[in-house]
């Protein structure tokens, strides 16, 4: 790195105002090398580490989105990290302490999915454990055999292995891209800390008296085999159709038609719902419909939750085929006819019995039969099909076909598991579940503690938690995640007595209950009758992601630190995890402590693809962030990242990176200019400030415009609009330092005409502004400034690292006395506009030398350019000139006339 290069030290301002050797430099900005240098030189400085020395008002404190460790990151990554960076780099500035980790979630069903695609396996928790198992990958070739079975340990082995690679090439990737982690403060949501707080929740929330197990119908994925949250869903559009089918009335030779989607569930219908007001039905209400095909009878009943405008207002309700299902289930009281197992496929039923009435049974259990096995798609076409015969009729005498007329298609949302492929299953099964219904009002308060940025992403917040319809299921049949640290007694009989768990001591955790026995047992008891057996259920990965403020803080485990670190000071993440990472997170926290987790919420938008799609790996249009990195420099990409609005969805344009790299291709030049400009034999009292040398009217007219740059970007930044910032700091350096100012101080920077004061003045002015704006765009720019800071304000300044160096304020540039004219500048660079022009007109290029011109100026502004009209002529290179005082042809500069010197004479003329 080049390193100041005073010519004098003969004062403090002589050492400010130093020349560089500007020939040592590189004539291009080295990005590749210097990304890599600054982030060793940072992380063995320890610029970005936490001082837990200090006291919580001076901490800012980020609770870090920890990204899903199952694949690659993409520019949907980069773009929403960098947010954070930007934000989390001017705090630092501004002296806070930050408090900025890192984490990784590891665990729950996209890493599964990924290690069974890599390696080819599958996991039966019943298998052998293989010791040193080591498989080959399969790569891009889709594999012909089936999978190879492995047990829950080899299974769990191998997602570390993967987990681990990713963590890695994530770690790279942030750290190219400059995140200002303290990588000291890395966690994964599988590792034994993280384990360790989400068991201790899990016992907290046990003695709060928050937690059930109960067996109840819960959402089913059938080919994760595990059992889903509300949160986890996704509505998806499918095809479907309406199926017109008629029931009969017990009793009586009256029917009615109802219209489904889901013929297949028949077998499964418990009861008939209608509107109360409806008056095609109120005569049926305490009645009994029997059923097409299986003569079922089944209570008629009215309820406000159905539709009289859907389908034919009449529905069947059935065990189960939707939440609204669920919900009348439970207050009505009615019987369950579960006819789906956990694969997905009818299982065996028999009809005649208490659980599945009927008045023909024989005939129903014929009709049933070839059903079993099936999955869901081929038993609704065998129904259908059924229902096309008169014989199925559920009229007791005669009656035509039950399906009336053909299906009728449509296109319909099915709630699907939101990395799934198949609708979901409502089975019934025993899990674990958060009591998050109760606490619905409380939810909503700690919601509107928090301040939400931008504003409106509060609504969605209070909209989930409004809608809610079930409490948290937290309980997932699955291997690679935190086990539920619980234990059931083994009755004699064999039969787990799931009434009266076992719970360990807070001193035993982290422990797993498939490989650790309770207190009082041994493991030669386990799942042996009168012992114990281990629950072999982990938990939801939100159930541990959703404490990663505690995560950060040691909650339980530290509770001096957790004091420091909690509430956090900002949680940023993007908005379609409002109803999972964001809710989770505030549920916990108030669960636990009463408490909000964080005082802000920071929401980034998406990246989405030139179809107004969302960028993700699940829709195939994923930009990988490598080759961006290389052509437009991290800085550049940063740029692309920063000039995105708080909480807007951005397209992808390559054309902002393209900005970007200019950008720091214009710091690196104007870097270059501005430092090698030297002072040459002027004298500078040794009790001057740099400040005080700042004399000229032009010079403090640009100081004051870079007051309110500082104003307006510290202002952005105090609302986390770093978009904001980034507009006012860049529209500045582009059109009023380097397309302006530069070009009318050049001259009397050189010293060309003026005397020592005049050029001190202009050095002083071009150091001073190019030391704030670099400061103003280090949270964006981090290397480039570093760089440009490296040359000579490190030294000077005595701040080594520019993200150690103090945000600008205006207060550092009070001493400079305002300018006479606060339009000065303005009236300096109209008329520069115009004589440019003027050239342009003539077809000369703007640095051509003018002999003479004659300048129009409105009588208004006479007065008022005198003070910066040397400065103007100077830099436009007008060697003689005539001002025309012009009072009624408006306020606009003129330029009457105009010689230029001729190309052949130019040589000449310049000697």
């Amino acid at each position: 790195m080049s390193r100041v290069m005073p010519m004098k030290k003969i004062s403090a301002p002589a050492a400010a105002l130093a020349v560089i050797d500007v020939s040592a430099l590189p004539p291009h900005f080295e990005a590749a090398a210097k990304e890599a240098a600054f982030d060793a030189v940072w992380e063995k400085n320890g610029i970005y580490q936490w001082d837990p020395s200090r006291p919580r008002g001076e901490t800012f404190v980020v609770d870090t989105p920890p990204p899903t460790v199952s694949g690659s990151l993409h520019m949907g990554h980069v773009f929403s990290y960098t947010h954070t960076d930007v934000i989390v780099r001017q705090r630092r500035m501004l002296g806070m302490n930050v408090f900025y980790p890192m984490g990784w979630d590891d665990n729950g069903l996209p890493t599964e999915r990924r290690v069974q695609n890599i390696f080819h396996v599958r996991c039966d928790a019943n298998a052998a454990y293989e010791p040193g198992l080591a498989l080959p990958r399969v790569g891009d070739k889709k594999p012909t055999e089936r999978p190879r079975i492995v047990s829950r340990k080899n299974f769990i082995e191998l997602c570390a292995i993967v987990t681990h690679e990713d963590e890695k090439a994530f770690e790279a990737l942030f750290r190219r891209i400059a995140l200002s982690v303290d990588w000291r403060q890395t966690y994964a949501t599988i590792d034994d800390r993280c384990r360790h707080l989400a068991q201790l929740s899990f016992l907290d929330l046990l003695e709060k008296k928050q937690l059930a197990n109960v067996e109840a119908p819960t959402m089913w994925d059938v080919d994760f085999q595990t059992a889903l949250a509300q949160a986890d869903l996704k509505d998806v559009i499918r095809p479907g159709a309406y199926h017109d089918i008629q029931f009969a009335i017990e009793g009586s030779d009256e029917s009615f038609v109802i219209s489904t989607t889901r013929p297949e569930l028949l077998p499964a219908c418990v009861a008939v719902c209608a509107h109360p007001n409806d008056e095609r039905f109120k005569k049926y209400f305490g009645k009994h419909a029997i059923t097409p095909i299986f003569k079922a009878p089944v209570r008629i009943f009215a309820s406000e939750l159905a539709d009289p405008t859907k389908g034919t207002g009449i529905l069947m309700v059935c065990t189960f085929g939707d939440a609204t299902d669920v919900t009348w289930w439970r207050e009505q009281k009615l019987p369950t006819r579960q006819i789906l197992g956990k694969d997905g496929r009818v299982k065996l039923v028999e009809f005649g019995t208490e659980t599945f009435p009927s008045k023909d049974p024989l005939a129903a259990n014929a009709a049933f039969a070839p059903l079993v096995g099936k999955n869901v798609t081929q038993a609704q076409k065998l129904v259908v099909d059924l229902l096309k015969d008169a014989a199925h009729s559920a009229l007791a005498q005669g009656g035509s076909a039950p399906l009336q007329g053909e299906p009728k298609k449509i296109e319909h949302p099915v709630k699907m598991y939101e990395k799934g492929e198949r609708p979901l299953e409502f089975i019934t099964t025993r899990q674990w579940f958060v009591k998050l219904m109760p606490n619905k009002p409380v939810l909503l308060e700690k919601g509107a503690e928090v301040k939400w940025w931008p504003e409106f992403m509060h609504a969605r917040f209070q909209n989930w938690t409004e809608n809610l319809n079930g409490d948290w299921c937290i309980s997932r049949q699955r291997y690679f995640g935190v086990p539920i640290p619980v234990w059931y007694p083994v009755l004699p009989d064999g039969a787990t007595d799931h009434e009266h768990p076992l719970f360990p001591t807070p001193d035993r955790l982290p422990m797993d209950p498939m490989s650790d026995a309770p207190k009082g047992f041994t493991e030669a008891q386990r799942n042996q009758p009168g012992g114990f057996t281990g629950d072999p259920d982990v938990f939801d990965t939100w159930f541990t992601s959703s404490l990663t403020p505690q995560i950060g803080s040691h909650w339980l485990l530290d509770p001096e630190r957790h004091a420091k670190l909690f509430p956090a000071d900002i949680r940023p993440q993007s908005h379609e995890i409002i109803r999972t990472w964001a809710f989770y997170t505030i549920a916990k926290a108030m669960l636990h402590e009463g408490k909000v987790p964080w005082r802000n919420v920071v929401i980034s938008g998406w990246i989405l693809d030139p179809d107004r799609k969302k960028m993700s790996k699940s829709e195939g249009n994923v930009v990988t962030p490598m080759k961006l990195l290389e052509d437009y420099t991290s800085d550049g990409v940063r740029y692309w990242a920063a000039s995105a609005r708080l909480g807007m969805d951005t397209a992808f344009d390559e054309k902002v990176l393209k900005v970007g790299k200019k950008l720091v291709t214009k710091l690196f030049n104007a870097g270059k200019y501005v430092l090698g400009q030297s002072i040459g034999d002027a004298a500078i009292p040794s009790d001057a400030s740099i400040e005080s040398l700042i004399t000229s009217e032009l010079d403090r007219a640009m100081i004051h415009k870079l007051r309110a740059v500082i104003e307006k970007a510290t202002a952005s930044f105090a609302e986390f609009e770093y978009a904001n910032a980034l507009m006012a700091t860049e529209q500045f350096f582009w059109s009023q330092f380097t397309d302006t100012y530069l070009e009318l101080v050049k001259v009397r920077a050189r010293g060309e005409g003026v005397d020592d004061r005049d050029r001190v003045s202009a050095i002083a002015t071009l150091r001073l502004t190019l030391g704030v704006l670099l400061r103003l765009f280090a949270p964006v720019l981090p290397y480039i400034t570093e760089e440009v800071w490296s040359w000579a304000f490190a030294e000077v300044r005595g701040q080594p690292s520019i993200h150690h160096a103090p945000w600008p304020t205006v207060t550092e540039l009070a001493t400079i006395p305002r300018p006479a004219d606060e339009g000065s500048f303005d009236l300096a660079a109209e008329l520069m506009t115009a004589i440019n022009k003027k050239k342009t007109e003539l077809g000369a290029s703007t640095g051509r030398l003018v002999k003479t011109a004659t300048i129009a100026v409105p009588e208004a502004k006479r007065g008022r350019l005198e003070a910066v009209l040397q400065d103007v002529l100077g830099s436009t290179r007008i060697a003689e000139h005539t001002l025309v005082v012009r009072a009624t042809e408006g306020d606009a500069f003129v330029i009457d006339a105009m010689e230029v010197v001729p190309k052949e004479e130019r040589a000449a003329a310049e000697h």
